[in-house]
């Protein structure tokens, strides 16, 4: 409310300015084609301070009043947001707004994410493909993934010999998800504890978490100095200010785990994607063939921003969604853990050449990623020429924002129980037994879809699939306190939980099973 009030009385000397300039536009608009309806706005700032705390659940209210395409204007930008957009308007969407995110987090657009749409995107997006995300690197890295998972459980098991009863599932899942991708990334791990100890070690990780977090809190404000230029430099929310002293601890962590690769490798900087990057570094070769301009240590440092964020707490937080779901229904849960029984059996650990023999735990993670997406809202794409969608004009430079998270919960293509986490729906057999998160299935798009996907999708399919079965499989769950689960929801760049999930794990294998030494 007083950042409302700050901004309202910051817009009065320019209310009638603004009256003027709409009345003279007026009869010009109503000769061209009808922009998507939607809400009025406040003067100057439109819509943004109707967006509220938890803009996704907004716009889906709005849906439900304007249709499936709608229109806000936040400050002077136009924003449409849309449902099934992406399938025909894909190649005119393909870049992104200015946004302080991209400069003041992301090195000023040198990252993969908010890089404009062209050759040195698509090449980041090759070398990420290639050296991470292939068929031939996911199958390459499929033992450091096994190897991690298997150390979370074994170590969730010593603690609980120890008689640590509390744990805090999603600070154990992002260590697990960070030292896979690190492992596959830098070459090493970051941490090498998770049993919370209160070492040095458990420290960093959950201040990495912290940082990963408050990134995709502070990157998903609607920022009113994007939206309305003339007051970008009061920074009225303190995001840039913030945003800025985020990105100093980001640049010294980045320029830490540089400077030990340079050391550790001596020459031979190996065959992962850091190993590569600094070797093409060295070697003066450019990034896009043909073109000017070698990778520098800024753009290494951009890539690997964004790969530790986009692929750490993401796949954590996805973990911690279903096992608070399964916890809210102990026969979904029972049922999971007699088809891992009856697959892998209590004498060891879960691989993940067992997972395709698994269809209700993919049920359960299909479900778990419907109802809680890592992305609530695409990353926001800018319109690079005037286009007609339903009828209705969206003009050149217009944002576009589709929302994931409404689109799974659409009752005309999940049903009346679309709120409901019902697994069963994409079983054999099933209303949605077809439907695969590949973003072929534009109801179910967690990753977004078409030319700016997740790169690392395939990457976090895996990982989540295969720390949600080791955790299911190995142990059984009681809450820490208290007879529910709050499932209340942060918004930001990912679906956040508003209260962490404290819970009781108890080993349920055989103690063979947990037998092998820490990795």
């Amino acid at each position: 409310m007083e950042l409302v009030l700050l901004l309202a009385s910051l817009a009065v000397p320019v209310v009638v300015w603004f009256a003027v300039l709409r009345r003279r536009g007026g009869a010009r608009n109503a000769k061209r084609r009808r922009l998507p309806p939607g809400p009025r706005g406040w003067p100057v700032l439109g819509n943004l301070p109707q967006l509220g705390s938890k803009p996704h659940q907004t716009m889906h209210a709005l849906a439900r009043q304007y249709g499936p395409l709608f229109r806000l204007r936040l400050g002077s930008a136009e924003v449409v947001v849309a449902a099934q957009f992406l399938r025909v308007h894909d190649t005119n969407f393909g870049s992104r707004p200015p946004n302080s995110g991209a400069e003041h987090l992301a090195y000023n657009y040198q990252d993969l994410v908010f890089a404009p749409y062209g050759a040195r995107w698509r090449a980041l997006r090759k070398l990420c493909a290639l050296h991470l995300f292939s068929a031939k690197a996911l199958h390459n890295m499929r033992g450091v993934r096994e190897e991690e998972a298997a150390l979370m459980v074994r170590r969730l098991a010593r603690r609980q010999g120890e008689g640590e009863e509390a744990v805090e599932l999603g600070q154990v899942a992002n260590v697990c998800s960070t030292n896979a991708l690190a492992r596959a990334m830098v070459g090493r791990r970051l941490f090498t504890a998770v049993d919370g100890g209160g070492g040095a070690e458990d420290d960093a990780s959950r201040e990495f978490k912290d940082m990963v977090v408050e990134l995709m809190q502070l990157a998903g404000v609607f920022n009113v100095g994007d939206f309305v230029p003339a007051l970008a430099w009061l920074d009225p929310q303190g995001v840039v200010g913030k945003m800025k002293r985020l990105h100093r601890r980001y640049d010294a962590m980045m320029d830490g785990i540089i400077r030990d690769r340079k050391k550790a490798a001596a020459g031979d900087d190996g065959r992962d994607l850091l190993g590569v990057m600094l070797a093409r570094m060295r070697d003066q070769q450019p990034l896009v063939d043909g073109e000017d301009g070698c990778i520098n240590e800024t753009g290494i440092k951009a890539l690997l921003l964004n790969l530790f964020t986009a692929g750490t707490d993401p796949a954590s937080s996805t973990v911690e969604w279903a096992l608070a779901e399964l916890i809210r229904q102990p026969e979904v849960l029972r049922k999971a853990q007699q088809e891992l029984d009856g697959v892998v059996g209590r004498g060891r650990l879960v691989s993940e050449c067992d997972l395709p023999r698994l269809t209700c735990l993919a049920a359960v993670i299909k479900e778990t990623f419907r109802l809680h997406p890592p992305s609530p809202l695409s990353l926001p794409r800018v319109a690079a020429e005037e286009c007609e969608v339903e009828g209705f004009r969206v003009p050149r430079g217009a944002t576009l924002l589709v929302n994931l998270w409404a689109i799974a919960r659409d009752p005309t293509a999940w049903g009346e129980d679309a709120l409901e986490f019902r697994p069963a729906r994409f079983l054999p057999g099933g209303a949605h037994a077809g439907v695969d998160l590949k973003g072929h299935d534009f109801e179910l798009i967690p990753f977004s879809a078409e030319r700016r996907s997740c790169v690392g999708r395939s990457w976090r399919l895996h990982l989540v699939t295969l720390m949600t079965a080791a955790l299911v499989h190995a142990m059984d769950w009681e809450l820490a306190a208290g007879d529910e689960v709050d499932m209340e929801e942060i918004f930001g760049l990912t679906l956040q939980r508003a209260v962490p999930l404290m819970v009781r794990p108890k080993p349920r294998l055989l103690p063979s099973a947990y037998a092998a030494e820490d990795q």
